[in-house]
Formats: structure tokens, C-alpha cells, sequence
């Protein structure tokens, strides 16, 4: 019940656009949350406790299991894809990026408490470097300059409130009650604003022919391969079980919608990708129950 508590904000985001259609523009949504209220909910995540070693293990943790992940894909890329570049791209940038921040992060805290948030956001901070370097190195081929990617990276606000608040909360100083008051309201407004950016971005979804090979491959390994692995990879780290429940609820999150935006920028099938997230968070919603099921039996959490 409490997971499908968090996709009522999604239905009104998706409601609201189909209602209001260009009254509503979703850019300002965005930019609000991507520039202000994102760092708002980084920075008050990333202070809820001490740091520790975990804080580096659950990162590491979470891109072992990705690049295993990863090394399997571009195996079976070889052989799937070999007569379109284009699908392949697309399959190895998208299927292993998932919708941390708008939907881990809300997902944690229904699932996990607050407690979760440090943890989820450590790993919104990681995934993002993940975009920004491999995904936008599969999607612009041989367009792609390293150091170009890394300026994206350092743009990003919330890439400047991880490091304020790591060295915030390294350094021992604390909110006092009223601004931690002040950062909680701006961080549970940050949650419910993606939420229904995303229901907004769902309800334009318009697929008018679609490629089921690539959806299904990148679906196959977005909820199936990398779940497996993730599992598997937990269980062998000598990590705390709940740690260990967050970095799998990562993994297991749909395919993230700032793959448009990347596939749209270097002309690569966005309509392709667009519709690989749609069918991805279908996906998503009917595996829950059985991914909540593997955190409870195999995690003990």
C-alpha cells in the first residue's frame, strides 16, 4: 500500500497535463526542481547521518553491480543488435539507468522511512555520474568528448549540494530545528514535485510505431538481468541487510526519463526511448510486489 501511495502523484501529474495540455509547461516544473528544490532535498538527505564507511560501500556496491551488468550487455549487444547501431546505442545507454531520483528516492522513504534518504541519495549522486559519462557515451558514438561530459556533471546542482553537505556533515555541524524544519518542507516538496513531473512527461507519451525488439531487450535486462546480478553481488558484500534493501530498490527502479533528453540531443531514436520508459514503468509496477518480496525473504529487511 504504501508504494501505490507514491503513483497518486504521478496519476494527478498525468491528469493535470491531459486537462490543462499547453496551459501546463512542464520546462518551469523542471527547471524549479532541477535548480532549487533538487540541492534542497540532496543536501537535507545527505545530512539525516553521520557519514561512515557505508557511505562509500553502497555506491561501490551498487556500480559492481552495475558494470557486471554492463559487461553482459555489450555481449549480448553484439549479437542482438549487429545490423543497427542505432538500437544498440539506445540498449546500452537506457537499459541500465534507472529513475533514482524521481521515483528511488519517494519509493525508499514509502518502503524504508527516512532513514533511506542518505542512501538513496548517495546513489541519485552516482547513477547521475553514470548518465553523464556512459550513457552519453553510447548515445553520441563518436561524438562523445570525456572532459565535455564531465562540465555536464559539474553544471548539475545537485552535484554542488552533495559535496556542501558531505563536507557539512564531515566536519560535524548540524541544523539548527528551524532549518532542518525548512529543508524537510523543501525536500518532501522536491519528492512530490518529480512525481508529478513524471506523471506530466507520461501522459505525452505518443508512440506511433514501436520497436518491441528494443523494448523488450531493454526491459528484459533493465527488470530481469540487472535485479539477478544486483542480488546476487548484495548477498556476497558483507553489508548491513537494509543498506543492502536500498541499493537492490535502486536497481530494480524503471528506466530514467533523462534518457530522452540524452536520445533527443544526439538524434538517437527518442521516440524509441521514449516509448522503452513507458513499458519499463508498466514493468516496474507489475514486479513490485515480487521485488518487495525478494527484499523481505532474501534481505531479511
Amino acid at each position: 500500500m504504501s508504494v501505490a501511495t507514491i503513483y497518486l502523484f504521478i496519476i494527478i501529474g498525468f491528469i493535470y497535463k491531459r486537462a490543462f495540455k499547453n496551459q501546463v509547461n512542464e520546462r518551469s516544473f523542471v527547471l524549479l526542481n532541477l535548480y532549487f528544490l533538487q540541492p534542497i532535498l540532496i543536501f537535507w538527505g545527505l545530512t539525516r547521518a553521520k557519514i561512515d564507511a557505508s557511505f562509500i560501500t553502497t555506491p561501490f556496491v551498487y556500480f559492481t553491480a552495475v558494470f557486471i551488468t554492463l559487461i553482459f550487455s555489450l555481449l549480448y549487444a553484439k549479437k542482438i543488435f549487429r545490423h543497427d547501431f542505432q538500437d544498440k546505442s539506445v540498449f546500452l545507454a537506457a537499459s541500465l539507468v534507472g529513475n533514482t531520483g524521481n521515483l528511488g528516492i519517494p519509493l525508499g522513504i514509502a518502503l524504508f522511512g527516512e532513514a533511506s534518504v542518505p542512501y538513496t541519495s548517495i546513489l541519485n549522486i552516482a547513477n547521475t555520474f553514470f548518465i553523464y559519462i556512459f550513457s552519453v557515451y553510447f548515445f553520441a558514438g563518436d561524438k562523445f568528448k570525456f572532459f565535455d561530459a564531465l562540465k555536464e556533471v559539474i553544471k548539475i546542482p545537485a552535484i554542488h549540494a552533495s559535496f556542501i553537505a558531505l563536507a557539512f556533515n564531515y566536519y560535524g555541524f548540524e541544523l539548527s530545528s528551524d532549518f532542518d524544519k525548512l529543508f524537510t518542507m523543501g525536500a518532501y516538496s522536491a519528492i512530490v514535485m518529480q512525481l508529478l513531473v513524471f506523471g506530466i512527461f507520461i501522459s505525452q507519451v505518443k508512440i506511433k510505431s514501436a520497436n518491441w525488439k528494443l523494448t523488450f531487450n531493454t526491459v528484459l535486462f533493465k527488470h530481469i538481468v540487472l535485479p539477478l546480478v544486483g542480488i546476487f553481488v548484495i548477498l556476497n558484500f558483507d553489508i548491513d541487510p537494509f543498506i543492502g534493501a536500498i541499493i537492490f530498490l535502486e536497481l530494480i527502479v524503471p528506466l530514467a526519463v533523462n534518457n530522452v533528453n540524452l536520445s533527443s540531443l544526439y538524434n538517437c531514436k527518442p521516440v524509441d526511448t521514449t516509448f522503452a520508459i513507458l513499458i519499463s514503468s508498466a514493468t516496474f509496477v507489475l514486479l513490485i510486489y515480487f521485488y518487495i518480496l525478494i527484499i523481505h525473504n532474501l534481505l531479511g529487511v
